[in-house]
């Protein structure tokens, strides 16, 4: 009987590398940039390919900048923090993901100076945070102020840090970021609403 094995997985198609190409053009132009400044065809440039392939795949800058930008946070599911530590957890995931991932950075920098940077931030902390803070927060009508307070000290850093670049934000180590900030989003998140 004659067993049919798979054979070796297939390449990646032509299509796949060049939409990488682009996306990670576009990452390093928004972020270099702006939005309003990045163009189609410096990003197609960038990527080494004709700007009519920029076009085919994403439309338009809009869409280029929403692929590009389309970000999961990978935060941790609720259930597996223990609610006393969400403030650490949630100052360490974020500063691991600011330390590998420059999309992160280029995002705030766009969506301080852009309506549609703006929006996207907008969603990821709707579509993200949120939910995450209304299952750790005390009452979960308090869950969209508490999770905004808890980003104005998340964003602070990053802007600080990775964006303007402050030398003393730059110098601390993550350990003392993460004593730092998680009392302060811990607090956020679950302390009883002040009087």
């Amino acid at each position: 009987m004659n067993q049919r094995t798979s054979g070796p997985t297939a390449p990646p198609r032509r299509s796949d590398a060049t939409r990488t190409a682009i996306l990670d053009a576009a990452r390093e132009r928004f972020a270099a940039d702006g939005y309003e400044r990045a163009t189609i065809r410096a990003i197609a440039k960038h990527a080494n390919i004709d700007p009519s392939m920029v076009m085919r795949y994403y439309g338009n800058k809009e869409g280029l900048f929403a692929a590009a930008m389309a970000i999961d946070l990978r935060l941790p599911e609720p259930g597996s923090l223990n609610r006393d530590e969400v403030g650490r957890a949630l100052v360490t995931h974020f500063l691991d993901m600011w330390e590998e991932n420059e999309v992160l950075t280029a995002l705030l920098r766009v969506g301080a100076t852009n309506q549609a940077g703006a929006e996207r931030m907008q969603g990821i902390f709707a579509d993200q945070l949120l939910p995450l803070a209304r299952r750790v927060c005390p009452d979960p009508e308090q869950a969209p102020a508490r999770a905004a307070l808890a980003s104005s000290q998340l964003l602070g850093l990053a802007l600080t840090r990775y964006v303007l670049r402050f030398e003393p934000a730059v110098a601390l180590a993550p350990e003392e970021l993460v004593a730092w900030l998680a009392p302060t989003v811990q607090r956020y998140l679950t302390a009883p609403y002040p009087a």
